[in-house]
């Protein structure tokens, strides 16, 4: 019989965010964290459905956890917006041939 596997809060947030944030496919991100796409859908489908709500559990992150967690997301969302800033000067850049 299989064990069922239990995962904290942080980490189901931290999967759902590289889907959302990052753009990357759910059999991806799935393959990458050793978990199977149904339940990171799954996970991503309760995450949208009430952000609020997702992911009900004992624990509570403190106020530093918290702002932690919310710079290195903002990190995240800068490093992507860099990545395509780059890409777009490389096409832009390019001369007509």
């Amino acid at each position: 019989m299989r064990d069922k596997r239990r995962y904290d809060k942080e980490f189901k947030e931290h999967a759902v965010e590289m889907v959302t944030v990052s753009g990357r496919r759910v059999c991806d991100v799935a393959r990458d964290l050793g978990i199977t796409e149904k339940i990171l859908s799954r996970w991503k489908s309760e995450f949208l459905a009430g952000l609020s709500e997702a992911f009900p559990g004992t624990g509570h992150r403190s106020a530093s956890d918290e702002e932690l967690h919310k710079l290195k997301r903002e990190l995240s969302i800068s490093n992507e917006e860099r990545e395509i800033l780059k890409k777009a000067l490389a096409i832009f850049s390019k001369e007509p041939g």
